[in-house]
């Protein structure tokens, strides 16, 4: 193609301010990016380079136009060079930009491959033929007499609309995957700057063309890095947060958190009243120089620190603790305080949102509470038995050897002999040991393993059951506990019926225990599983009556055959005359009904006649046995009579 000859060119259109503009821009950009605590993914380090590379080419673009105008003043050297680096300049953003969209578009390396080749060959082309265009003297070239050559003057607009090609290809091939207001907010940004180019080069200007490359980025930042402040507290996101901890974490920098929890603004949508807001603000930065607010929930705050810029960081902790304690006076809103350093292998595993939850749920109402090796100790441990309870589940195992069975055995008043027991659950893990209920049940029931627990114990159990009545035991039944919550489960009655039938024992000798329903759906659900059930043979206990919430009028509508009373009604009645009437009382009035009483947690010769005078059927505790392994069962049952 011959060269055309532009000794009157664009360039004596241009002016400034676009470049100017755009480079203010920038470094507002850059600077909100920096104070607005972003999340530092590796898009977000993109979208930097983005701005840094406009940057530089606005200043290269501005150096170009200004030794145009010194042109016969210079070497032609210098324009070379500052124009090439403003076309590659502008190459280079559409080419982050591909690597860009495709993280919303969740396109993985496998993926995403192909694309990136595609916009290495056109960052590399255009860059080389500008180049060789110009040594060739092809291209672009400045003669002797300080005349301007152009040569294939479309070669940017080419350039531009090949990346603008590949990216709208990608956005339209993978839309499914991009939320529809980012993908029409980057297809019509894109547009306006195609517009607004072409509205430029029909005048004959260049001075907006950096402008036109910003448009795009600033949907990126609107749209996806956009985090502002809680203009009430002064605080940012709890995505910020995580970031900050993971960032520090990478690059080995301390930081110290202080951790409030009002309970009380927990799951409401409630806003602090402005009393408390403005507090809030205040101690966010008069106690620590360059301290960051995170909002993790409505409830939960944590003002990180920065230990390296607070040296006396302990210090100010006890300052604002102090202050903290004048303000509680006026306002008296429940709260829990911790403090603690950050942990590697927390920090790594974005777990601070849960070992505060984990350390708040073991704290007293109104305490503080500083986090030390012993509590980070006992929160790994917690996650080690989670991990254990989803593999549990996730093998489906119902000889899992990591779950035991310990039976109590029960003494039949009438006989005066052991045929009844309860089952109870254990769990032997490798690196821990035995772990007790009070440690797993509670994290199985939180994250929906109860179930599976259950199961497991149930089908062990009916393994002991069958041995024992082979060797000729007698065995009336022995219970398991399900918690409410379980009976919901679509296929609880299946469950229970499939395993008792597949070991091939009678259902009676299997009975459920249960604990009472507060709820009215679960009410009706228990309701349903128990006459399903029980039509089958199997029996069920009322656990732990006494304790916490009891409506009688449900228990009479449940058909429950015996009814457990908890030890603190066996406490009771030793407290006062008045007590032990009031649950004398209450155990007539079930045994008149046809309920057998079981009394737990019998200890000495005093309660056991105390609860015998009470109606006792059976009679459970440490008098008797504490819990063993369920083939221990046999020192204390006998066998059938020959």
């Amino acid at each position: 193609m011959e060269p055309v000859s532009t000794a009157i060119t664009y360039y004596e259109n241009y002016t400034p301010v676009g470049d100017v503009s755009v480079l203010g821009l920038c470094l507002v950009l850059l600077v909100l990016m920096k104070v607005a605590y972003n999340v530092h993914t590796k898009n977000y380090r993109i979208l930097q380079a983005m701005i840094g590379s406009l940057m530089v080419t606005t200043i290269s673009s501005m150096m170009y136009h200004i030794l145009l105008n010194s042109l016969g003043e210079v070497a032609p050297i210098w324009i070379y060079l500052t124009r090439g680096l403003t076309h590659f300049g502008y190459l280079l953003i559409l080419f982050l930009y591909v690597r860009y969209v495709m993280f919303p578009l969740q396109l993985d390396e496998r993926e995403g491959k192909v694309y990136v080749m595609i916009a290495h060959a056109g960052l590399v082309f255009f860059t080389l033929y500008d180049v060789i265009g110009t040594v060739t003297k092809l291209g672009y070239y400045i003669t002797a007499d300080g005349e301007i050559h152009e040569g294939f003057i479309y070669l940017f607009v080419v350039s531009y609309f090949y990346f603008f090609v590949l990216i709208a290809w990608l956005l339209l091939v993978y839309r499914g995957r991009i939320i529809r207001q980012l993908l029409y907010g980057i297809m019509g940004t894109f547009l306006i700057s195609i517009t607004m180019m072409g509205i430029q080069g029909s005048h004959r200007q260049m001075s907006f063309t950096s402008v036109c490359f910003l448009f795009p980025i600033l949907t990126l930042f609107y749209m996806i890095h956009s985090n502002p402040y809680n203009i009430e507290i002064g605080s940012v996101n709890v995505d910020a947060f995580e970031d900050m901890i993971t960032y520090a974490n990478r690059r080995h920098e301390e930081r110290y958190l202080m951790c409030l929890y009002m309970p009380g603004f927990e799951g409401t949508g409630k806003h602090y009243p402005p009393e408390i807001q403005q507090l809030v603000r205040a101690f966010a930065h008069e106690f620590f120089k360059g301290a960051v607010l995170f909002q993790i929930s409505n409830g939960r705050m944590a003002l990180v620190i920065t230990t390296k810029k607070n040296p006396d960081y302990i210090e100010g902790g006890r300052r604002m603790l102090e202050n903290f304690y004048e303000a509680y006076k006026k306002f008296q809103l429940d709260y829990k305080i911790v403090y603690l350093p950050t942990e590697e292998r927390i920090s790594a595993k974005h777990d601070y949102i849960r070992f505060l939850q984990f350390v708040e749920s073991k704290m007293e109402i109104n305490s503080v509470m500083i986090a030390g090796e012993q509590e980070f100790a006992d929160f790994h441990r917690m996650n080690y038995v989670l991990s254990q309870l989803d593999d549990i589940k996730k093998t489906g195992n119902l000889n899992d050897p990591r779950i035991e069975v310990f039976c109590q055995p029960v003494l039949n008043i009438a006989t005066g002999k052991y045929d009844t027991a309860e089952a109870l659950m254990r769990m032997r893990l490798p690196e821990t040991g035995m772990v007790f209920p009070d440690v797993f049940i509670p994290i199985a029931e939180e994250y929906n393993f109860i179930h599976m627990l259950s199961l497991i114990i149930l089908f062990k159990t009916c393994l002991h059951i069958k041995k024992m009545l082979a060797r000729g035991y007698h065995v009336q039944r022995i219970s398991v506990n399900f918690s409410v919550g379980e009976l919901r489960e679509p296929s609880f009655c299946d469950d229970i019926k499939r395993i008792i039938k597949d070991v091939g024992i009678p259902n009676d000798k299997i009975a459920i225990e249960i604990t009472e329903s507060q709820n009215e759906s679960e009410f009706r659900f228990v309701k349903e599983r128990i006459n399903e059930l029980r039509k089958d043979g199997i029996k069920f206990y009322l656990d732990d009556f006494g304790t916490g919430y009891s409506n009688f009028e449900r228990i009479m509508e449940l058909p429950f055959d015996i009814i457990k009373f908890d030890r603190s009604l066996v406490i009771a009645c030793g407290e006062d005359e008045k007590s032990e009437k009031m649950v004398s009382h209450l155990a007539g009035m079930f045994a008149a009904l046809d309920y057998s009483l079981l009394y737990e947690g019998v200890e000495t010769e005093e309660d056991e006649k105390k609860c015998i005078r009470m109606c006792a059927k059976y009679l459970q505790g440490y008098k008797y046995s504490k819990p063993v392994p369920i083939e221990e069962l046999t020192d204390w049952f006998e066998k059938e009579a020959v």
